[in-house]
C-alpha cells in the first residue's frame, strides 16, 4: 500500500510538472503575438498570464486595464525595457508588478534562487503600498518578498536578505545592506525597477543609485514609470537602457499645435490658484477648513517644521474635523500608521510635505491644498495629482503670493496646463490670530515651534532655485512673524549675512562706476579746452543767426558729456545707511569712553566728593595689580589671590573697630542710666536708644525695651527675704492673741502697716492662717516650733 501511494505521489508531481511546463510554453508562445493584439485587449485576462496571477487580480477586484498597463505589460513581459509616463493615478503600480510576477513564474524562480526583482522608490510610503499591492495581487505565488526601508529593524531584515526573491526597498537602505550584508547578494538580479524614476535620478539620490547600479549585472531588464519622465541622456546612460520602449513620455506635436493641455494631469480635476498676502495664509486656510468639514483634504506645506506647527495649533484651535500630520521627521511606524489612518478616514485634513506628494494612492480626495508654492511644476503635478484617481473628480487650489503669481503662471503655460484664477469672498473669512497669540502666550514650547516654522520657511524660500518665482526681499517679515502668533519677529542670520554681502557687493559696484565717470569727464574737459579758434568763429557766425530763435534745452547727459552748469559741481558722495543703535552697540561706545555708569556719588556741604573707603581697595598691592592690568590686559590669577588676602586683613580690622565702638556706646549709656535714677517706662527707653542710634551710621540700632528695670529686681529680692521672717514672727504673735483673745480676729495697726509690705504669696499664707479654728492653729504652731528646735 505504501508503495503504490509513493508511485502515485511520484505520478502526481510528473504530472503538475509536465502541466507546468506546457503552461510555461504556451505562454512564451502568446508573448510575441501581444504586439498585434493589443487593441483588443479590454480585460486582464486578454494577456497571456498565468491562472495564479489571474486568480489574484480578480480578487483585487483589478479587473480592466488602463492605458498605460496595455502599453507596458506586454512589452515588459517579451523582456524589453520601459521608459513610461502616465498621469496620476492610472495605475502604472500594477503596469511593473504583473511582469515581475509572471518573469518569476516562468523562470520557475524559487526561495534559494535568491533575489530576482529589486523595486526602488523615493519614499517609504511609496514603498510601503507597493508592497502591500504585491501582497493582495501575488499572495497565489509561492515567492517570497521583502520591504526594505529605513526605520526598521535592521538586524531582522539582515537574516532573511538571501531569502527574498522580490524586494521593494529604498535606495538609502539597499545601499546600507549591500555595505555592510555579507548575505546579500545581487549578481543573481534580472528586472530593476524604478517607480517615481525621475526623483530618483535627481541630484537627492545621484551619488546613492550609481553606488547601487554597479553592483547590478549588466545584462538586466529595467523598467522606469513616473508621472514626469526624465529624457535626459545622462540618466538614461546611467542605467544601461537598451532600446527603450517610451509610452506617454512627453507632449504630442498634435497637442502642442492645438494648445491643448498636457496629459500628466488628470482630465477630471478643477484647477484653481488663488492670490493671498503671506501673513493671511493661515487665515484663509482656518476659513477654508471651518468651510469644508465633511471632505477630505490634503494642505501641502514646504517643510517638516511648518507642518508640525500648523498641526498643534490647528489641534489646540479644534476646527470640528480630525486632523493628521505627515513628515519626514516622524518614527517609521507612527508614519505608517498616520497613512492608514487618512485611508480609512471620510472627513479628515492631513498637513504633509512633499513625501506626501509622489506615487501614494489616497482614496476619494476631494481637494488639494498647495498653501506653499511648488519648487516648479513638475512638483505641482504630483501635489496635484493626489486628488481625481482613478477616474474620479477633484479640485486642486494653489496659493499664491503677488511676488510668484506672474513667474508661476507662466511656467504653468508653458507645460499646456490649464489653471483659473479666482478670489476669495472676504465676508467667509475668520482670523484666528487673537487666539493663536493667546495659546503661544501660555505655551512656550508652541512659541519655539511657530518660531522654528517660520526660520524654516524663509529658509525655504532662500535655497529655491527659480528667483523670478522665489524673492526673499519680497517677504513682509513681521507680518509673517504676527500671523504665527509671535509677537516679536525671529531673527534670521542667514538671511542677514547674505542681505549684508549684497550691499556691500552694490556699493563696491557703484564707486568703481563714480571712478570711471570722473575720469571720463576729466578727458572730456580736456578736449574741449583744446579747440581750434576758428570752430569758435563758426560757431558764432551760426549764433548771430540764430539769435531769435527758441532752442531746447537739452538736460539729458550723453556718452559721459556734462553740461557747462554741471562742470563746477563736485563728484556725488555715497552715504552709508544710518546703522539702528543696539543696546550692544551703547554699551561700546560707553566703554570706549570710560564712562561709569549707574554710581552714586556723595558730597558734603562744601561741594567736595566723600569717597567710601569700604568699597575702595587699600592695600599696596591694589596699585600694582591695576597697573599690570593696564598693560596686559588679561587676569594674574595668583596676584589677586594675594590682593585678596590682603584686602580681608583691612576688612577684619575695620569690623573689629566698628565693634569696639558699639560696646563703648553701650556702656556709656548704661553708666549714663544708673547716675540719672530717672525711672522711665520700657517704650521710652526704647525710643530714647532707637532715637539716638539714627544719628550715626556706623552704629546698630538694638532695642532694649524689653529688659526689666535691675533696681526693681535687686530690690524685690530684699524685700521678699526680710517680709518672709517678719511674716513668721507675726503669725507666731497673731495666734499667741488669738488664743487669749475671745475669739476676736481684728489685729493692731503696726501689724496692719508690716502686712502691706508683705509679697503676693505671704499675703495668701495670712488669709488662709486667719480662717483656721483656734484648735488647727495651736497644732500648726506646735508643728513649727518642733520643726525651728
Amino acid at each position: 500500500m505504501k508503495q503504490k501511494r509513493v508511485r502515485d505521489h511520484q505520478k502526481s508531481q510528473k504530472s503538475a510538472k509536465s502541466l507546468l511546463d506546457e503552461e510555461i510554453q504556451e505562454l512564451k508562445a502568446k508573448y510575441e503575438e501581444i504586439c498585434c493584439e493589443r487593441e483588443k485587449i479590454k480585460c486582464f485576462s486578454d494577456f497571456p498570464l498565468c491562472q495564479k496571477t489571474l486568480k489574484g487580480l480578480s480578487e483585487a477586484k483589478y479587473v480592466e486595464p488602463t492605458e498605460i498597463q496595455r502599453g507596458s505589460i506586454g512589452s515588459a513581459l517579451q523582456g524589453k525595457d520601459i521608459l513610461a509616463a502616465a498621469i496620476t493615478g492610472s495605475g502604472k503600480t500594477l503596469a511593473f508588478l504583473i511582469p515581475v510576477l509572471e518573469h518569476l513564474y516562468v523562470s520557475k524562480w524559487s526561495r534559494l534562487d535568491g533575489v530576482a526583482a529589486i523595486i526602488i522608490s523615493p519614499t517609504r510610503e511609496l514603498a510601503y503600498q507597493i508592497f502591500e499591492t504585491l501582497k493582495r495581487v501575488g499572495k497565489y505565488h509561492d515567492f517570497s518578498a521583502g520591504l526594505i526601508i529605513g526605520g526598521k529593524n535592521l538586524k531582522f531584515e539582515r537574516k532573511r536578505m538571501d531569502q527574498c526573491n522580490i524586494l521593494i526597498c529604498t535606495p538609502g537602505r539597499l545601499l546600507q545592506h549591500m555595505d555592510e550584508n555579507p548575505l546579500f547578494d545581487a549578481t543573481t538580479m534580472e528586472m530593476l525597477i524604478l517607480d517615481e524614476a525621475d526623483r530618483c535620478l535627481d541630484m537627492g539620490f545621484e551619488k546613492t543609485l550609481n553606488a547601487i547600479i554597479e553592483n547590478f549585472p549588466p545584462g538586466r531588464q529595467n523598467l522606469l514609470f513616473s508621472a514626469t519622465q526624465t529624457n535626459s541622456v545622462k540618466d538614461l546612460a546611467r542605467l544601461n537602457l537598451r532600446e527603450p520602449v517610451c509610452i506617454g513620455c512627453g507632449i504630442s506635436e498634435e497637442n502642442k499645435l492645438k494648445k491643448l493641455p498636457a496629459q500628466i494631469v488628470p482630465e477630471l480635476l478643477q484647477q484653481n490658484y488663488v492670490v493671498v498676502a503671506l501673513e493671511d495664509k493661515i487665515t484663509m486656510l482656518w476659513s477654508f477648513i471651518k468651510n469644508h468639514l465633511k471632505q477630505k483634504v490634503i494642505v501641502f506645506l514646504s517643510s517638516c517644521k511648518q507642518v508640525k506647527y500648523t498641526y498643534e495649533i490647528f489641534c489646540k484651535l479644534r476646527p470640528g474635523t480630525s486632523l493628521l500630520a505627515l513628515y519626514g521627521t516622524l518614527h517609521q511606524d507612527r508614519r505608517i500608521a498616520i497613512y492608514n489612518d487618512f485611508v480609512k478616514k471620510s472627513n479628515v485634513v492631513l498637513f504633509a510635505t512633499d513625501i506626501a506628494s509622489r506615487g501614494l494612492d489616497f482614496p476619494s480626495v476631494n481637494w488639494v491644498i498647495q498653501l506653499d508654492c511648488p519648487e516648479d511644476v513638475t512638483q505641482y503635478i504630483h501635489r496635484a495629482g493626489r486628488s481625481a484617481r482613478n477616474k474620479a473628480r477633484g479640485e486642486c487650489l494653489l496659493v499664491l503670493l503677488p511676488s510668484e503669481e506672474e513667474a508661476m503662471a507662466a511656467e504653468l503655460e508653458k507645460q499646456f496646463i490649464n489653471i483659473r484664477k479666482i478670489i476669495i469672498d472676504p465676508k467667509k473669512l475668520f482670523s484666528p490670530r487673537a487666539k493663536i497669540e493667546a495659546f503661544l502666550a501660555q505655551n512656550p514650547e508652541l512659541k519655539a515651534s511657530a518660531q522654528r516654522a517660520f526660520v524654516a520657511y524663509i529658509k525655504s524660500i532662500f535655497l529655491m532655485k527659480n528667483k523670478k518665482i522665489f524673492n526673499v526681499k519680497a517677504l513682509d517679515l513681521e507680518a509673517y512673524a504676527k500671523s504665527l502668533g509671535l509677537i516679536l519677529t525671529p531673527r534670521v542670520r542667514f538671511l542677514e549675512r547674505f542681505l549684508k554681502r549684497q550691499n556691500n557687493q552694490t556699493q563696491n559696484v557703484i564707486e568703481n562706476k563714480i571712478e570711471n565717470d570722473s575720469e571720463e569727464t576729466e578727458e572730456m574737459e580736456k578736449q574741449q579746452n583744446s579747440f581750434n579758434f576758428e570752430t569758435f568763429h563758426n560757431n558764432s557766425e551760426s549764433d548771430e543767426e540764430e539769435l531769435l530763435t527758441l532752442k531746447r534745452a537739452n538736460h539729458a547727459i550723453e556718452d559721459g558729456i556734462s553740461s557747462s552748469e554741471d562742470k563746477d559741481l563736485p563728484a556725488p558722495v555715497l552715504r552709508k545707511k544710518e546703522k539702528s543703535l543696539t543696546k550692544a552697540s551703547l554699551a561700546k561706545k560707553a566703554l570706549k569712553k570710560k564712562i561709569q555708569i549707574n554710581e552714586r556719588l556723595i558730597f558734603d556741604d562744601e561741594g567736595n566728593e566723600i569717597t567710601d573707603q569700604r568699597k575702595q581697595l587699600q592695600s599696596a598691592l591694589a596699585k600694582e595689580y591695576d597697573e599690570k592690568l593696564k598693560v596686559s590686559g588679561g587676569i594674574d590669577i595668583g596676584m589677586a589671590k594675594e590682593l585678596l588676602q590682603e584686602e580681608d586683613k583691612y576688612d577684619k580690622q575695620r569690623f573689629r573697630e566698628l565693634i569696639k565702638k558699639r560696646h563703648k556706646k553701650l556702656k556709656k549709656k548704661l553708666k549714663s542710666a544708673e547716675a540719672s535714677g530717672r525711672n522711665k517706662t520700657e517704650e521710652e527707653e526704647g525710643e530714647e536708644y532707637n532715637n539716638s542710634g539714627e544719628d550715626e551710621d556706623d552704629e546698630i540700632s538694638v532695642d532694649l525695651s524689653w529688659l526689666p528695670d535691675p533696681k526693681k529686681i535687686y530690690k524685690s529680692k530684699n524685700t521678699n527675704s526680710s517680709n518672709i521672717e517678719d511674716a513668721e514672727i507675726e503669725n507666731k504673735e497673731h495666734s499667741d492673741e488669738i488664743s487669749s483673745a475671745s475669739g476676736s480676729s481684728s489685729s493692731s495697726a503696726d501689724d496692719e502697716s508690716e502686712n502691706d509690705e508683705l509679697t503676693e504669696p505671704v499675703r495668701k499664707k495670712a488669709k488662709v492662717t486667719s480662717k483656721l479654728s483656734l484648735n488647727d492653729a495651736e497644732i500648726i504652731a506646735a508643728q513649727l516650733l518642733a520643726s525651728s528646735n
